[in-house]
């Protein structure tokens, strides 16, 4: 079939040159191509566009207006192309009628200047909040940066706009309409950056007000909302805290406004926002999730706040895998800039951080993640894994009659099967570093369907190239009669290039390529499998199981040409763009199934599972994992080839902490 790759997960954004050299290059090229793209009547606007359209113009202007304050560029052309946009603008860009259809008013024809979604009367007023906000974006840039530019008239007329726009935002709309924190933190951003011109031009009483007004704002209409995930607070994202889109861009509004405006409060919230990134994060920066957007990553948007706070955190959330179209500016697919995250481009130009590199090969423990060189595990706030990423391939949840995880699965007699992920009561949680490895024992009580309750502890095992999971379960717990097998996940995206593919086919080495899209289709191996870059190597049997077909099935013949945010869009209640990918994604209810078997060396009453994640060129031959497991007075001692660990009784110790030690051969 036609290959399926993720449209905006391409490369990590820190490895995007970001010398002065290539800067100066880049934003040339940029300013000549609108210069010559510009439309008699001053339009900057790309033709082929058809939203977001009411600020991309000024967008532009600020980015010559940032080319002029760099003396980049100095010349009667990009002065008369800055005028000429200024004046479009303000003519055809600014309206001070309300738009028809508009549901969000709090005061009707106040005469108050804002900017639309889409220039024609009634298309999409829903957008003109977030529109307004990105144009008092520019409008400060432009404002800051290009005082020589403007004719006085201009300059005096786009200071009256802004802070008009200033007044409709919080005057005569309801405030962030779409719940929707990133747009609503760009909006004290610009009200900061206001008032903090203001002040310095005309004196302080105007811009006391205003800054005094984006600061309530901010405490009450956003702080005050933010949601813990992972015990981290995060700003609600149309109605949740984390989205893979919207997430960074938050974090550059919040590097800005601290810089603006110097209040620890913007340092605070973004450093948390760091540090449950860096958790999520693969590896290589992948990740899926989010009430908006569950796959599509940001550009330009995101590069300040990631590179500003890796710095302050000490962390290289910079793997993030952005969108490489939209790298430095938001530019159409001519090349042309649209100028819509031009804010953005203006910010990051100006700014001096680095980047913020650690050692390739040191272990990363988060509470919810572990990471060495090039692999990784991602764990969710019950700590359940949804995330390993090895060989550059990404291995994310499976679904299993709608449970989701990567754990022992029960099957009873009668079918039904039973992920033994969800924890009853807390979670505890032990970690080791030495040897050339990082370690993470994790131990839950879990119930079973005849309301038994057991451990199930999991160990994550990384040396940087490969990862080991090994599962510890009591059998005797569960009925003779049932079948227990550990899901292994589901073989999803792998990089080709500056590229993820979607994974379509699996293969045991020296077999044929399996068709992930064949329903009900089953591939038994002797327990090695190749999926994409990366090896999933199991201590005994491997095996593959195919859905059924059906649209709520991942991959049926239905949803094998579709990336995992395509399948939880079709399965919301609203339209793309308006329906929660979240919970498209939970109403999935199987995926195809990869299944290891209990390895033999173990004793009887354990059910014991070693399934190691790597790269394909580990695996040269279709054989299991050589491994065993046997009882030590002090828990069972659990050995591969490429360390040994002892896992304590569940129990814990004497003050019932897990006790884990993990050694090399």
């Amino acid at each position: 079939m036609t290959p399926v790759y993720l449209p905006s997960q391409h490369a990590s954004l820190h490895d995007l040159p970001d010398d002065p050299d290539t800067l100066r290059t880049v934003l040339a090229d940029a300013v000549t191509k609108a210069i010559v793209g510009q439309r008699p009547d001053g339009n900057l606007e790309d033709p082929s566009a058809d939203d977001d359209i009411g600020d991309m113009t000024l967008g532009v202007v600020s980015l010559f207006c940032l080319a002029w304050h760099r003396d980049d560029r100095r010349d009667a052309e990009l002065v008369g192309a800055a005028r000429r946009g200024v004046d479009f603008f303000l003519a055809h860009r600014v309206f001070r009628t309300d738009n028809p259809g508009e549901p969000f008013l709090r005061v009707r024809d106040s005469g108050l200047p804002y900017v639309r979604y889409l220039p024609a009367a009634g298309e999409h007023p829903f957008g003109d909040w977030p529109s307004t906000v990105w144009a008092l974006l520019h409008a400060v840039n432009v404002l800051d940066l290009g005082r020589a530019l403007l004719t006085d008239q201009q300059y005096a007329e786009l200071t009256e706009v802004a802070v008009g726009f200033w007044r409709w935002l919080t005057e005569a709309s309801l405030f962030n309409p779409q719940q929707t924190a990133n747009q609503a933190i760009g909006a004290v951003v610009g009200g900061l950056t206001l008032g903090r011109h203001l002040r310095a031009r005309s004196g302080a009483q105007d811009g006391d007000r205003i800054i005094a007004e984006a600061m309530s704002w901010y405490d009450t209409e956003i702080r005050s909302s933010r949601l813990v995930d992972r015990g981290l607070r995060l700003p609600a994202e149309h109605g949740a805290g984390h989205d893979q889109n919207y997430l960074p861009i938050s974090l550059t509004f919040l590097a800005r406004a601290f810089q603006v405006s110097g209040e620890q409060c913007f340092l605070d919230d973004g450093d948390e926002i760091a540090r449950y990134l860096q958790g999520r994060l693969s590896s290589r920066g992948f990740d899926f999730g989010g009430p908006r957007y569950s796959e599509q990553h940001c550009g330009c948007e995101g590069m300040l706040g990631l590179r500003l706070f890796s710095t302050r955190i000490g962390a290289d959330i910079g793997r993030y895998l952005g969108d490489r179209r939209v790298a430095y500016y938001c530019a159409t697919t001519a090349g042309v800039p649209s100028g819509h995250f031009a804010f953005a481009t203006v910010w990051f130009w100006l700014d001096d951080h680095r980047w913020h590199r650690g050692a390739t090969d040191a272990v990363v423990h988060t509470r919810h993640s572990l990471r060495q060189g090039r692999t990784s595990v991602s764990l969710t706030d019950q700590l359940t894994p949804y995330l390993i990423d090895a060989g550059d391939t990404a291995v994310i949840e499976s679904i299993v009659d709608h449970q989701h995880g990567i754990g022992p699965l029960v099957r009873y007699p009668d079918g039904q099967r039973v992920l033994l992920t969800r924890p009853l009561g807390p979670m505890r949680t032990r970690e080791c570093t030495g040897d050339r490895l990082g370690a993470k024992l994790v131990t839950k009580a879990v119930v079973t369907r005849d309301q038994v309750m057991l451990a199930v502890q999991q160990l994550f095992v990384s040396d940087g190239s490969g990862l080991h999971v090994v599962t510890v379960l009591d059998r005797t717990a569960l009925p003779a009669d049932t079948e227990v097998t550990f899901l292994a996940g589901l073989p999803y995206a792998t990089a080709e290039g500056a590229r993820q593919r979607k994974i379509v086919e699996v293969v045991e080495p020296g077999g044929v390529p399996f068709d992930l899209g064949r329903p009900d289709q089953v591939l038994t191996t002797t327990g090695a499998l190749v999926a994409g870059g990366m090896a999933v190597t199991a201590g005994s049997g491997l095996r593959v199981i195919n859905p059924p077909a059906g649209r709520a099935h991942v991959n049926s013949p239905q949803t094998i040409g579709l990336t995992q945010e395509q399948v939880a869009f079709d399965l919301t209640d609203d339209p793309r763009g308006y329906g929660n990918p979240d919970a498209g994604w939970r109403r999935v209810a199987l995926t195809n199934l990869v299944l290891a078997d209990r390895i033999a060396d173990a004793p009887a009453d354990l059910a014991v599972f070693v399934v190691r994640y790597g790269p394909a060129a580990d695996v040269t031959e279709a054989r299991p994992l050589p491994c065993s497991a046997r009882r030590t007075a002090d828990g069972v001692l659990v050995r591969t080839r490429d360390f040994t660990a002892l896992i304590g009784d569940p129990a814990g110790d004497a003050q019932g902490e897990p006790v884990l030690r993990v050694t090399t051969p």
